[in-house]
């Protein structure tokens, strides 16, 4: 194809389609942004509650207390918008960083740009592995196929060809092989697959393991609160004969009820988690993939370039007609018909690593560089199981060559051999296997006139010999495996290449159950139980094709793993997508690989992986730990509010709003801020993966968080109890109680730090967010006892220091003990450790 043959648009033309059609972009919902953001703080029920609750002060004539309430109110909807802010800041960040481009002419020019910058009229160029990004009509065609499942259901793949009665490409399908120039016709809401979309947008995502726990969790909390809140507002109404104070006494029940954060710690978690993996070049399209990665129990390596320099060197060389061998072509630098013909059977402009060893290597050994002369007149793209592909040249001579590469049992099968040659080229290639060569074999096609046939597994073919290159495996492949084993992950190698040369490579990596691999063939003529056993014996699968992969992946899910998958080619695709997690390759691989995939790799580099899981084991851990923490604070508080209504004590306002909501604003950053930048666990990635679809806590997690609230609780009104016996009054008796709670919310923040490691190992943990968070809630807490207006509006005494240390040590009691139960844990865990 003649270099910028077509003009395209100018920058002015640009700006006056864009805003004639609008961006190539389909935007979800008709609202506008703010109104994204805002309408979930305002629905939260705890937002309702605080607008109810300082209604009812203002109307009792208490307005500071209702001015409280409304700061309150700022102050939570603040902490709610900021998480809120910094969750879709990250997110937006990734759709821009994962957003796909395109390549277009633009004033004579092939420029690259993101798909939601394309116009109606610009001229846009698809290749193999490309996703069309808009609907338009072909102005050129190189044996272009396309995939249009997507809109039609039917998988088959079309040929677009300029003879073609349907010369149309539409936004979304997949380019499976060849090349194409169509204009642009239709972009966003206005393409075939823009009206599709519209009616997908009422489908709801399904929720994962963990988010629907939350929500039945939370939704249950809500219920539980309606329920108090109505049996204490009758409960207080009836003591008191008044109904506004009994509703706002179960409105400050239903306050200390309402898990609010628990939400919200999930989202900023995610959100963060995504982010805190981008600036480790480990870009996520969704937040179920950040909880599932610290789940993985097997990854899936493609071999070449994944495990493999991806350098492809052309160092072997075997001439079947001749017998002779050469593992170092470079060294000889004689000329090879061999090397010329795998040339011509490549790409004019190569991509491939092979394909430029293969040019720089005849290039290098030829004196004659012949490759000017001659046009290529056909081109017949990938086909066949193990591929081969074949190209035809011709001069102005009138002197044809025809010359095929590929797969060699795809290739044999296209030549006429005798037993010896079979014999010899299936030894060699063991050979050249065994010194983890990748390989192909050449042919050179005998037909010379006449026309060409339509499948190119009917040309007559003399088969030359064999190629190999050496490629490597990456400098830090074996440490990454090493990192796998240690954290409980099983891997395994899903290569299209020859079953010696990828168990050669799997060997120096010092991989497990390598004494044989099983081959594509072999994994489709299993039943599912014998592929299943056959599973657990092998690390090793060679001459993989699509449908192998695939096959293998599902059978891995059936048997309960969470499967990661690493994959860069068109043929992955099914593979990427069926996986838990499909990981794509951010500088190779293809358009259709990214698109399908969860996850990418910006660098390639598959120990990024291992940053990946850590990260989504840390998140994980820390979400438990943060919930845990709620759970455990909670209690007190609920309990404070209903024991003393309950049991008729002689106080029974001991917390109003005030109180409650100002604990709300201690817990908030606390839960949602401090714990997501918890560093990970010392012995985490030495530990098994957890069971994705297991709770999210078992038993023993949250019993203890229980009986963290409640020895919370019976330090504290134990302390109100004795205030009260000793005839202290209710404002004094108040202030204890509600100072030492405060205490034993900063004690209770230090060890739940780690459930394992102790409160003085952790600090020693980097996070900085600790002395900030816990010192604002120490200063808040002086605030309120000395400050005279405030202490006014929180119905405070003054204490004296030696009450503050006293409330301080009660704090330590309430919360301390769980040290010497962390011993006892740790004790057993290194008793247990091999």
């Amino acid at each position: 194809m003649e270099q910028h043959r077509y003009q395209g648009l100018s920058h002015i033309e640009v700006l006056r389609r864009r805003a004639l059609h609008g961006e190539n972009f389909l935007n979800p919902t008709g609202r506008p942004a703010w109104l994204e953001w805002l309408l979930p703080v305002v629905s939260e029920p705890l937002f309702l509650i605080l607008v109810l609750t300082a209604a009812l002060y203002f109307l009792l004539g208490e307005n500071g207390e209702g001015t409280i309430m409304l700061v309150a109110l700022a102050f939570v909807s603040g902490i709610s918008l900021f998480q809120e802010n910094r969750s879709r800041k990250a997110e937006r960040a990734l759709r821009g960083l994962l957003e796909p481009r395109a390549r277009v002419y633009r004033t004579g020019a092939l420029v690259s740009i993101p798909y939601r910058e394309i116009v109606v009229g610009d001229v846009l160029v698809v290749e193999d592995g490309d996703v069309v990004p808009a609907d338009g009509v072909l102005l050129e065609s190189h044996d272009l196929t396309i995939d249009e499942s997507l809109l039609t259901g039917e998988s088959a793949s079309l040929y677009k060809g300029m003879d073609s009665e349907d010369r149309s490409l539409f936004q979304g399908t997949q380019v499976l092989s060849g090349y194409g120039v169509a204009e642009v016709v239709n972009t966003g809401r206005a393409t075939r697959f823009g009206a599709i979309h519209v009616s997908m947008e009422s489908i709801r995502a399904e929720k994962t393991p963990i988010q629907v726990q939350i929500q039945q969790f939370v939704r249950r909390m809500v219920q539980l609160g309606l329920v108090a809140f109505l049996a204490i507002w009758a409960i207080h109404s009836a003591i008191t004969q008044n109904l506004v104070y009994g509703l706002l006494k179960g409105l400050t029940l239903s306050m200390s009820l309402l898990p609010e954060e628990i939400p919200v710690a999930f989202s900023t978690f995610m959100a963060l988690g995504a982010m805190h993996l981008y600036r480790k070049k480990v870009l996520v399209k969704t937040p179920s993939t950040v909880e599932a990665l610290g789940a993985v129990t097997v990854i899936c390596l493609d071999k070449t370039g994944t495990i493999t320099e991806n350098e492809m060197r052309l160092c072997g060389l075997y001439d079947v007609r001749t017998g002779q061998i050469t593992t170092d072509i470079a060294s000889d630098a004689r000329e090879s018909d061999i090397v010329e013909c795998a040339m011509w059977a490549s790409e004019t402009e190569p991509f491939d690593p092979m394909e430029r060893s293969i040019h720089a290597m005849y290039a290098a050994t030829h004196a004659i560089d012949r490759r000017k002369e001659f046009t290529m007149i056909r081109e017949y793209p990938l086909s066949g199981k193990p591929p081969v592909m074949t190209h035809v040249f011709a001069n102005g001579e009138g002197e044809t060559m025809v010359a095929c590469k590929g797969g060699l049992e795809s290739v044999m099968a296209m030549c006429e051999l005798t037993d010896g040659q079979r014999e010899a080229l299936l030894r060699q290639s063991a050979y050249f296997g065994d010194l983890g060569h990748r390989i192909l074999a050449i042919a050179r096609g005998l037909q010379t006139g006449g026309p060409l046939p339509d499948d190119q597994f009917a040309i007559r073919m003399e088969m030359l010999g064999l190629i190999s290159f050496v490629d490597p495996p990456k400098s830090n492949m074996h440490k990454t495996l090493q990192a796998f084993r240690e954290a409980g992950i099983r891997v395994k190698i899903l290569s299209g290449d020859y079953a010696n040369t990828t168990l050669a490579i799997a060997r120096q990596l010092g991989m497990e159950k390598t004494e044989r691999s099983l081959t594509g063939e072999e994994v489709l003529r299993m039943s599912p139980g014998a592929l299943n056993e056959e599973l657990s014996r092998h690390s090793v699968f060679a001459r993989m094709f699509p449908e192998a992969k695939l096959r293998v992946i599902e059978a891995l899910k059936r048997t309960g793993e969470i499967v990661a998958m690493t994959g860069d080619g068109v043929n992955d695709a099914p593979a990427l997508k069926a996986a838990h997690i499909g990981i794509a390759m951010g500088q190779r691989g293809s358009e259709l690989a990214r698109k399908t995939s969860s996850l990418i790799l910006a660098d390639d580099d598959i120990s990024r992986m291992v940053d990946g899981i850590a990260l989504g084991r840390r998140i994980y851990e820390n979400l438990k730990k943060a919930i845990q923490y709620i759970i455990s604070i909670h209690i007190p508080i609920i309990l404070i509010v209903t024991i003393p209504v309950v049991f008729l004590w002689e106080f029974t306002d001991f917390f109003t709003p005030v109180h409650v909501i100002f604990l709300e604003l201690i817990m908030g950053p606390t839960c949602s801020i401090l714990f997501e930048n918890e560093p990970i666990e010392p012995r985490s990635m030495q530990q098994p993966p957890r069971k994705f679809t297991a709770d999210l806590f078992t038993w023993r997690e949250l019993s203890t968080s229980m009986v963290q609230g409640l020895v919370i609780t019976a330090v504290c009104l134990g302390l109100a109890w004795y205030c009260l016996m000793r005839g202290d009054s209710e404002a004094r008796t108040r202030t204890l109680l509600y100072t030492s709670l405060v205490f034993s919310n900063i004690f209770l923040t230090l060890v739940n730090r780690s459930f394992i490691e102790s409160a003085f190992a952790t600090l020693r943990y980097r996070n900085a967010l600790v002395p900030v968070i816990l010192g604002l809630s120490l200063a808040a807490l002086l605030l309120t006892l000395y400050h005279p207006g405030v202490r006014t509006l929180f119905l405070f005494e003054p204490l004296a220091p030696r009450e503050v240390l006293l409330c301080m040590g009660l704090g330590f009691v309430a919360v301390g003990w769980m040290e010497v139960v962390k011993w006892r844990w740790r004790r057993k865990v290194l008793r247990s450790a091999p």
